[in-house]
Order: structure tokens, then C-alpha cells, then sequence
């Protein structure tokens, strides 16, 4: 598997919808909030916004398709760096800190290092294609040439 393996279609479906409902209820588990009664609330407030933001983007999933990919990583990475900096605005202390640290260090290895470059063909972003030898520059695959 190549070092950069996240592709837009594994971010949309494996990534954005199911982590960030994942995190929503992780803090209750994990017990946040002994530092700061707002650590576990300030979780589920980032992970609804995650929640959302796949909506209006141009995937698959995406309700609106109006969106394009690459705003919608720079949101993440906003968000990634908005959980650097919750723990020192908020005065979080312990496993609170750590969880938004570690958030953060994962949404930058998957928005950032890990994120595979995109394919261009006919000016069209290909990264839903299933092969580079068919017809993927259009959003679908013939088969036939298979």
C-alpha cells in the first residue's frame, strides 16, 4: 500500500460520516470533561459541524454537490487546528487534552501527509474512477475495456 492511500473516495465514505460520529459519542465513554465540564460538549459541537460539513460538498454522499473537495479538507484542517489550540484556550488538563491533541494529530495525517493526490484526465477530477484505462474522467467506469 503506497504511504499516501487516502483517497477522496475512502475520506468520504470510511472518514467523514462514520469517525465523526465515532467522536461524537467517544467523550461520554472516555469520561471527558474531569479538567473542564466542556471537554466532552466542545466534542460533540466540532463532530455535528464535521457532521455537516460533507453535506453541500461534490461527492457522492454530498446532498447539495456544491463544494468542492479540496475547501472541504482545508475545514478539516481548520477544524484539526482549532483542536491544537481548545486545550490551552480552555485550560484542559490530562486524558481532555490528550484526546483533542490526538484528534488533531489525526486529522492532519489524513487531511495532509496521508492524502493521496488527486488524478486529473479531460480536466476532471478522477479520483472516484475505478481505473485510469476507462472512462472515469466522466464519473463512470466502462467496463468493456476491462
Amino acid at each position: 500500500m503506497p504511504f499516501r492511500f487516502i483517497k477522496k473516495s475512502i475520506h468520504t465514505y470510511l472518514i467523514d460520516y462514520p469517525v465523526a460520529i465515532i467522536l461524537m459519542a467517544a467523550p461520554f465513554p472516555l469520561k471527558l470533561g474531569k479538567s473542564n465540564p466542556v471537554a466532552p460538549w466542545l466534542s460533540v459541537v466540532f463532530r455535528v459541524t464535521a457532521l455537516l460539513l460533507p453535506a453541500p460538498m461534490d461527492h457522492p454522499t454530498g446532498l447539495f454537490r456544491v463544494v468542492r473537495y479540496s475547501p472541504h479538507l482545508w475545514v478539516d484542517r481548520a477544524l484539526g487546528v482549532v483542536s491544537i489550540t481548545t486545550p490551552s484556550a480552555f485550560h484542559f488538563t490530562g486524558l481532555d487534552a490528550w484526546y483533542y491533541w490526538v484528534l488533531a494529530a489525526a486529522v492532519s495525517l489524513t487531511t495532509s501527509v496521508l492524502k493521496a493526490p488527486e488524478m486529473i484526465a479531460a480536466g476532471r477530477n478522477v479520483a472516484f474512477g475505478c481505473c485510469r484505462c476507462c472512462s472515469a474522467a466522466l464519473g463512470r467506469c466502462d467496463r468493456s475495456s476491462h
